[in-house]
């Protein structure tokens, strides 16, 4: 009966409840169970088990540049980072809030691993999320406009509690890429939040969008709800080489 309650709870996609199955009625402790007690082991591992699933599934899903966590960041080097400003920040209230959080700072600084240990900490709390290099995103957009999946692209960015658009304004925005940045951050403004890297101060972000309606209609958006982290110093990159 056993081996038939098995198959049927694999049959039935219970995964988390057949492995404690199978462990309780290969333990010596399966008759000093109560009813109660086993049937609340099973509950929690079935739980446990979707839980892990829909997590993994919000991490692949997300692409992250890197496999950052909030924990593993290094605060040692003299790069300008508040930690007290980050641990504020893995609560990922902000993102209920819908604010944005915008990081600058030079080449090597880590703007990247940063961005990416706050979105993996906000799949960690449940949010949706989905990182981008923005230049790479700009590309599929315009390739999706011409094979008429533009709507589904756009709508499918919307959806997400939290976006990482990283290296913002490596070049100038042509008049394609900036409507498509104002109708992403429109979209956005007020109810997800937008996390943007970049190696330009945001003062410099102006002459980076061009035409300064457009300029001025998707910063308002960004700036007005936004946390700022300022990064200075050399870059990482060089110093770990250095030192190894």
């Amino acid at each position: 009966m056993n081996a038939i309650t098995l198959e049927k709870m694999g049959q039935m996609k219970l995964l988390g409840m057949q492995r404690m199955f199978q462990s309780i009625i290969e333990g010596s402790s399966y008759q000093s169970l109560s009813s109660d007690e086993f049937i609340s082991l099973l509950i929690q591992s079935e739980w446990e088990d979707r839980e892990t699933r829909k997590l993994q599934r919000r991490l692949h899903s997300a692409r992250f540049r890197y496999q950052a966590s909030i924990e593993e960041i290094n605060y040692q080097h003299n790069r300008n980072l508040d930690k007290n400003q980050l641990l504020r920040f893995s609560d990922c209230s902000f993102i209920s809030r819908g604010e944005n959080i915008l990081i600058t700072g030079p080449t090597g600084v880590g703007k990247s691993y940063i961005a990416s240990a706050l979105g993996n900490q906000a799949c960690l709390k449940g949010h949706k999320v989905v990182y981008h290099n923005l230049q790479k995103l700009f590309s599929i957009l315009k390739i999706s406009k011409a094979d008429g999946s533009y709507v589904k692209e756009i709508d499918r960015i919307g959806k997400q509690d939290l976006l990482i658009l990283d290296d913002f304004g490596l070049q100038p925005l042509d008049t394609n890429n900036r409507l498509i940045l104002l109708e992403i951050i429109e979209d956005r403004h007020g109810k997800k939040s937008t996390i943007i890297s970049s190696q330009l101060p945001t003062g410099k972000w102006y002459d980076v969008i061009g035409e300064s309606t457009i300029a001025d209609a998707i910063l308002d958006r960004l700036l007005n709800s936004s946390h700022k982290i300022e990064l200075k110093g050399e870059s990482m990159r060089k110093k770990d080489k250095f030192e190894n």
